[in-house]
Protein backbone atom coordinates (compact mmCIF):
# COMPACT_ATOMS: atom_id res chain seq x y z
CA UNK A 1 0.00 0.00 0.00
CA UNK A 2 1.42 3.73 -0.91
CA UNK A 3 2.02 5.60 2.18
CA UNK A 4 0.07 8.84 1.55
CA UNK A 5 2.33 11.87 2.80
CA UNK A 6 5.37 10.44 3.37
CA UNK A 7 7.52 12.37 5.54
CA UNK A 8 11.43 12.73 4.90
CA UNK A 9 14.34 14.88 5.91
CA UNK A 10 16.44 16.51 3.59
CA UNK A 11 20.08 16.31 4.97
CA UNK A 12 21.61 16.15 8.07
CA UNK A 13 20.63 15.74 11.43
CA UNK A 14 22.72 17.07 14.14
CA UNK A 15 25.82 14.88 15.13
CA UNK A 16 26.07 13.62 18.92
CA UNK A 17 28.28 15.28 20.90
CA UNK A 18 30.85 12.64 21.64
CA UNK A 19 31.64 12.26 17.68
CA UNK A 20 31.75 16.14 16.74
CA UNK A 21 31.17 19.28 18.27
CA UNK A 22 27.13 19.90 18.89
CA UNK A 23 25.44 23.28 16.67
CA UNK A 24 28.47 23.48 14.66
CA UNK A 25 28.71 23.08 10.60
CA UNK A 26 30.79 21.03 9.32
CA UNK A 27 32.45 20.28 12.65
CA UNK A 28 35.90 18.31 12.96
CA UNK A 29 35.73 14.18 14.30
CA UNK A 30 35.83 14.09 17.94
CA UNK A 31 37.73 10.41 17.44
CA UNK A 32 40.11 8.69 14.82
CA UNK A 33 40.95 5.37 13.29
CA UNK A 34 38.40 2.42 14.31
CA UNK A 35 36.64 4.07 17.14
CA UNK A 36 35.50 6.87 14.74
CA UNK A 37 34.27 4.22 12.29
CA UNK A 38 32.37 2.86 15.16
CA UNK A 39 31.23 6.11 16.16
CA UNK A 40 29.94 7.14 12.97
CA UNK A 41 28.05 3.94 12.82
CA UNK A 42 26.43 4.17 16.04
CA UNK A 43 25.38 7.50 14.85
CA UNK A 44 23.81 6.74 12.13
CA UNK A 45 22.05 4.13 13.85
CA UNK A 46 20.94 6.39 16.35
CA UNK A 47 19.74 8.69 13.45
CA UNK A 48 17.61 5.79 12.27
CA UNK A 49 16.48 4.89 15.51
CA UNK A 50 14.93 8.74 15.85
CA UNK A 51 13.58 9.49 12.42
CA UNK A 52 11.35 6.06 13.19
CA UNK A 53 10.49 6.61 16.22
CA UNK A 54 9.21 9.87 15.55
CA UNK A 55 6.98 9.23 12.35
CA UNK A 56 9.48 9.83 9.21
CA UNK A 57 8.40 7.50 6.66
CA UNK A 58 11.47 8.05 4.26
CA UNK A 59 14.43 7.38 6.09
CA UNK A 60 17.76 9.29 5.86
CA UNK A 61 21.50 8.35 7.14
CA UNK A 62 21.22 12.46 8.59
CA UNK A 63 24.48 12.64 6.96
CA UNK A 64 25.93 11.13 10.63
CA UNK A 65 29.05 9.80 8.71
CA UNK A 66 29.52 13.28 6.60
CA UNK A 67 31.29 16.19 7.75
CA UNK A 68 30.33 18.21 4.51
CA UNK A 69 27.79 17.78 1.96
CA UNK A 70 29.81 18.40 -0.86
CA UNK A 71 33.40 18.07 -0.20
CA UNK A 72 33.10 14.23 2.04
CA UNK A 73 32.32 13.29 -1.43
CA UNK A 74 34.94 15.38 -3.10
CA UNK A 75 38.36 14.19 -1.04
CA UNK A 76 37.83 10.62 -2.57
CA UNK A 77 38.49 11.21 -5.68
CA UNK A 78 41.38 12.13 -7.71
CA UNK A 79 42.66 14.65 -9.65
CA UNK A 80 41.62 17.17 -6.42
CA UNK A 81 44.61 18.80 -3.81
CA UNK A 82 43.04 19.82 -0.36
CA UNK A 83 46.55 20.81 0.73
CA UNK A 84 47.11 23.56 -2.16
CA UNK A 85 43.84 25.76 -1.11
CA UNK A 86 42.32 29.22 -2.82
CA UNK A 87 39.69 31.36 -1.26
CA UNK A 88 37.24 31.91 -3.64
CA UNK A 89 33.40 32.93 -3.87
CA UNK A 90 30.76 30.73 -2.35
CA UNK A 91 27.16 30.80 -4.49
CA UNK A 92 28.28 34.45 -4.43
CA UNK A 93 27.79 35.51 -0.88
CA UNK A 94 30.39 34.34 1.23
CA UNK A 95 34.94 33.50 0.51
CA UNK A 96 35.76 30.13 1.72
CA UNK A 97 39.08 28.65 1.74
CA UNK A 98 38.26 25.34 -0.71
CA UNK A 99 40.88 22.70 -2.08
CA UNK A 100 41.76 22.96 -6.44
CA UNK A 101 41.30 20.75 -9.43
CA UNK A 102 45.10 19.94 -10.19
CA UNK A 103 44.60 17.26 -12.69
CA UNK A 104 41.49 15.00 -14.68
CA UNK A 105 38.93 14.15 -11.60
CA UNK A 106 37.92 10.54 -11.57
CA UNK A 107 36.86 7.61 -8.95
CA UNK A 108 38.71 4.64 -7.92
CA UNK A 109 36.45 3.14 -5.70
CA UNK A 110 32.64 3.68 -4.60
CA UNK A 111 32.83 6.85 -1.65
CA UNK A 112 29.33 5.87 0.12
CA UNK A 113 28.38 2.19 -0.78
CA UNK A 114 29.33 0.61 2.83
CA UNK A 115 27.99 3.94 4.73
CA UNK A 116 24.85 3.42 2.03
CA UNK A 117 24.60 -0.58 3.12
CA UNK A 118 24.89 -0.43 7.11
CA UNK A 119 21.86 2.60 6.54
CA UNK A 120 19.56 -0.45 4.41
CA UNK A 121 20.43 -2.75 7.21
CA UNK A 122 18.61 -0.49 9.94
CA UNK A 123 15.67 -0.78 8.88
CA UNK A 124 13.03 -2.05 5.81
CA UNK A 125 11.49 1.10 5.30
CA UNK A 126 12.44 2.95 1.90
CA UNK A 127 15.90 5.36 2.09
CA UNK A 128 17.26 7.89 0.90
CA UNK A 129 21.03 9.12 0.11
CA UNK A 130 22.03 12.25 -0.91
CA UNK A 131 24.78 13.41 -3.10
CA UNK A 132 26.40 16.76 -3.98
CA UNK A 133 25.09 17.92 -7.43
CA UNK A 134 27.55 18.90 -10.15
CA UNK A 135 27.42 22.54 -9.83
CA UNK A 136 27.59 22.65 -6.76
CA UNK A 137 30.42 20.49 -6.64
CA UNK A 138 32.17 23.28 -8.90
CA UNK A 139 31.33 26.11 -6.90
CA UNK A 140 32.93 24.85 -4.19
CA UNK A 141 36.13 24.50 -5.31
CA UNK A 142 38.71 26.49 -7.09
CA UNK A 143 40.01 24.73 -10.86
CA UNK A 144 42.95 24.99 -12.38
CA UNK A 145 43.11 22.46 -14.43
CA UNK A 146 40.16 22.36 -16.71
CA UNK A 147 39.80 26.10 -16.54
CA UNK A 148 35.99 25.74 -17.67
CA UNK A 149 33.05 25.38 -15.15
CA UNK A 150 31.21 23.25 -17.56
CA UNK A 151 33.81 20.91 -18.60
CA UNK A 152 34.24 20.19 -14.81
CA UNK A 153 30.82 19.61 -13.97
CA UNK A 154 29.81 17.22 -16.83
CA UNK A 155 32.89 15.63 -15.68
CA UNK A 156 31.44 15.24 -11.89
CA UNK A 157 28.24 14.26 -13.50
CA UNK A 158 29.75 11.13 -14.66
CA UNK A 159 31.00 10.71 -11.70
CA UNK A 160 28.15 11.36 -9.92
CA UNK A 161 26.49 8.87 -12.31
CA UNK A 162 28.98 5.87 -11.32
CA UNK A 163 28.24 6.13 -7.41
CA UNK A 164 24.58 6.65 -7.68
CA UNK A 165 24.25 3.23 -9.66
CA UNK A 166 26.12 1.79 -6.89
CA UNK A 167 24.08 3.32 -4.22
CA UNK A 168 21.33 2.14 -6.00
CA UNK A 169 22.76 -1.51 -6.15
CA UNK A 170 22.97 -1.43 -2.39
CA UNK A 171 19.86 -1.46 -1.81
CA UNK A 172 18.85 2.73 -1.86
CA UNK A 173 15.19 3.17 -2.97
CA UNK A 174 15.68 7.33 -3.20
CA UNK A 175 19.35 9.19 -4.52
CA UNK A 176 18.28 12.90 -3.66
CA UNK A 177 21.09 15.40 -5.60
CA UNK A 178 21.50 18.37 -3.40
CA UNK A 179 21.70 21.67 -5.97
CA UNK A 180 21.57 25.05 -4.22
CA UNK A 181 23.28 26.52 -7.12
CA UNK A 182 20.45 26.49 -8.90
CA UNK A 183 18.65 29.26 -6.90
CA UNK A 184 22.10 31.16 -8.19
CA UNK A 185 23.59 30.89 -11.47
CA UNK A 186 20.43 31.26 -13.33
CA UNK A 187 22.05 31.39 -17.15
CA UNK A 188 24.57 28.45 -16.18
CA UNK A 189 21.53 26.09 -15.43
CA UNK A 190 19.51 26.57 -18.26
CA UNK A 191 22.92 26.12 -19.99
CA UNK A 192 23.87 22.97 -18.90
CA UNK A 193 23.29 22.47 -15.27
CA UNK A 194 20.10 20.59 -15.39
CA UNK A 195 21.63 18.68 -18.48
CA UNK A 196 24.36 17.86 -16.38
CA UNK A 197 22.03 16.91 -12.88
CA UNK A 198 20.20 14.57 -15.60
CA UNK A 199 23.51 13.47 -16.83
CA UNK A 200 24.26 12.39 -12.73
CA UNK A 201 20.62 10.71 -12.63
CA UNK A 202 21.12 8.82 -16.17
CA UNK A 203 19.95 5.29 -16.28
CA UNK A 204 18.60 5.22 -12.57
CA UNK A 205 15.81 2.81 -11.26
CA UNK A 206 15.80 4.67 -8.11
CA UNK A 207 13.54 7.84 -7.91
CA UNK A 208 15.54 10.69 -8.47
CA UNK A 209 15.43 14.31 -6.26
CA UNK A 210 16.94 17.50 -6.64
CA UNK A 211 16.66 19.52 -3.78
CA UNK A 212 17.10 23.65 -3.87
CA UNK A 213 17.20 25.32 -1.00
CA UNK A 214 18.33 28.75 0.17
CA UNK A 215 20.87 27.50 2.17
CA UNK A 216 21.89 26.79 6.30
CA UNK A 217 20.90 29.88 8.36
CA UNK A 218 24.51 31.02 8.27
CA UNK A 219 25.30 34.54 8.30
CA UNK A 220 25.88 34.78 4.95
CA UNK A 221 22.67 32.96 4.22
CA UNK A 222 20.36 35.15 5.91
CA UNK A 223 22.20 38.13 5.36
CA UNK A 224 20.90 36.89 1.63
CA UNK A 225 17.90 36.87 1.81
CA UNK A 226 17.33 40.28 3.54
CA UNK A 227 18.05 41.05 0.04
CA UNK A 228 15.76 38.93 -1.91
CA UNK A 229 12.51 41.14 -0.92
CA UNK A 230 9.13 40.10 -0.01
CA UNK A 231 9.00 37.38 -2.35
CA UNK A 232 11.55 35.01 -2.95
CA UNK A 233 10.85 34.00 -6.77
CA UNK A 234 14.27 32.20 -7.59
CA UNK A 235 12.51 29.10 -7.92
CA UNK A 236 10.39 30.19 -11.05
CA UNK A 237 13.82 30.17 -13.25
CA UNK A 238 14.58 26.22 -12.59
CA UNK A 239 10.70 25.20 -12.01
CA UNK A 240 9.94 25.12 -15.93
CA UNK A 241 13.12 23.26 -16.80
CA UNK A 242 13.48 20.87 -13.84
CA UNK A 243 9.36 20.20 -15.13
CA UNK A 244 10.63 19.08 -18.21
CA UNK A 245 13.34 17.05 -17.21
CA UNK A 246 13.94 13.21 -16.24
CA UNK A 247 13.94 14.50 -12.52
CA UNK A 248 10.76 12.44 -10.36
CA UNK A 249 10.74 14.70 -7.38
CA UNK A 250 11.59 18.63 -6.58
CA UNK A 251 12.66 19.48 -3.25
CA UNK A 252 12.15 23.25 -1.79
CA UNK A 253 12.46 25.53 0.76
CA UNK A 254 8.44 26.80 1.96
CA UNK A 255 8.55 27.45 6.06
CA UNK A 256 9.25 30.64 7.24
CA UNK A 257 10.16 31.57 3.42
CA UNK A 258 8.96 34.11 0.90
CA UNK A 259 8.10 31.35 -1.55
CA UNK A 260 5.23 32.16 -3.52
CA UNK A 261 3.39 28.83 -3.02
CA UNK A 262 1.96 29.43 -6.62
CA UNK A 263 5.19 28.75 -7.53
CA UNK A 264 4.30 24.93 -7.57
CA UNK A 265 2.22 25.27 -10.31
CA UNK A 266 5.32 25.55 -12.43
CA UNK A 267 5.98 22.11 -11.45
CA UNK A 268 2.50 20.42 -11.80
CA UNK A 269 2.81 16.69 -12.27
CA UNK A 270 6.18 16.21 -10.41
CA UNK A 271 6.26 14.71 -6.99
CA UNK A 272 6.75 18.09 -4.15
CA UNK A 273 9.32 17.39 -1.44
CA UNK A 274 8.03 20.57 0.15
CA UNK A 275 10.31 22.16 3.07
CA UNK A 276 7.74 22.37 5.86
CA UNK A 277 9.84 23.07 8.59
CA UNK A 278 12.31 25.97 9.13
CA UNK A 279 15.87 24.89 9.67
CA UNK A 280 17.63 28.49 10.56
CA UNK A 281 15.27 28.81 13.40
CA UNK A 282 15.33 27.02 17.19
CA UNK A 283 11.41 27.17 17.24
CA UNK A 284 9.88 24.57 17.37
CA UNK A 285 6.79 24.48 14.59
CA UNK A 286 3.31 23.25 16.19
CA UNK A 287 1.50 20.68 14.33
CA UNK A 288 -0.79 22.67 12.92
CA UNK A 289 1.55 25.71 11.33
CA UNK A 290 3.08 22.34 9.73
CA UNK A 291 -0.46 20.93 8.29
CA UNK A 292 -1.37 24.74 7.21
CA UNK A 293 2.22 24.74 5.19
CA UNK A 294 0.77 21.30 3.46
CA UNK A 295 -3.12 22.63 3.06
CA UNK A 296 -1.58 25.46 1.22
CA UNK A 297 0.41 23.09 -1.13
CA UNK A 298 -2.26 21.25 -1.78
CA UNK A 299 -3.85 23.35 -4.04
CA UNK A 300 -1.37 23.08 -6.07
CA UNK A 301 0.41 19.64 -5.69
CA UNK A 302 -2.02 16.43 -5.60
CA UNK A 303 -1.50 14.43 -2.19
CA UNK A 304 -0.02 11.85 -3.58
CA UNK A 305 2.72 13.76 -5.37
CA UNK A 306 3.37 15.38 -2.06
CA UNK A 307 6.23 14.71 0.61
CA UNK A 308 6.10 16.46 3.99
CA UNK A 309 10.02 17.03 4.75
CA UNK A 310 12.68 20.44 6.24
CA UNK A 311 13.63 23.07 4.62
CA UNK A 312 17.19 21.46 4.50
CA UNK A 313 19.28 20.15 6.91
CA UNK A 314 19.50 20.11 10.80
CA UNK A 315 23.21 19.92 11.78
CA UNK A 316 22.93 22.89 13.35
CA UNK A 317 20.28 22.47 15.65
CA UNK A 318 20.33 21.02 18.94
CA UNK A 319 19.46 17.27 18.92
CA UNK A 320 16.41 18.18 21.48
CA UNK A 321 15.36 20.63 18.98
CA UNK A 322 15.56 18.70 16.10
CA UNK A 323 13.74 15.74 17.45
CA UNK A 324 10.77 18.49 18.28
CA UNK A 325 10.93 19.44 14.50
CA UNK A 326 10.64 15.94 13.61
CA UNK A 327 7.80 15.58 15.75
CA UNK A 328 5.41 18.67 14.59
CA UNK A 329 6.61 17.77 10.58
CA UNK A 330 4.68 13.61 11.56
CA UNK A 331 1.74 15.35 13.32
CA UNK A 332 1.18 17.79 11.08
CA UNK A 333 1.44 15.35 8.18
CA UNK A 334 -1.21 13.30 10.28
CA UNK A 335 -3.52 16.31 10.54
CA UNK A 336 -3.82 16.37 6.90
CA UNK A 337 -4.16 12.42 6.25
CA UNK A 338 -7.05 12.93 8.75
CA UNK A 339 -8.45 15.85 6.86
CA UNK A 340 -8.36 14.15 3.48
CA UNK A 341 -9.20 10.40 4.66
CA UNK A 342 -12.61 12.63 6.40
CA UNK A 343 -13.36 13.77 2.44
CA UNK A 344 -13.15 10.51 1.36
CA UNK A 345 -16.98 8.86 0.74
Amino acid sequence: MTTLLPTSIVGSLPKPSWLAQPETLWSPWKLQGDALIEGKQDALRIAVQEQRRLGIDIISDGEQTRQHFVTTFIEHLNGVDFDQRETVRIRDRYDASVPTVVGAVSREKPVFIDDAKYLRQQTDQPIKWALPGPMTMIDTLADRHYKSREKLAWEFATILNQEARELEAAGVDIIQFDEPAFNVFFDEMQDWGVATLERAAEGLRAETVVHICYGYGIKANTDWKATLGSEWRQYEESFPLLQQSAIDVISLECQHSHVPMDLLELIRGKKVMLGAIDVASATVETPEQVAETLRSALAFVDADKLIPSTNCGMAPLSRDVARGKLSALSAGRDIIRAEIAATKP
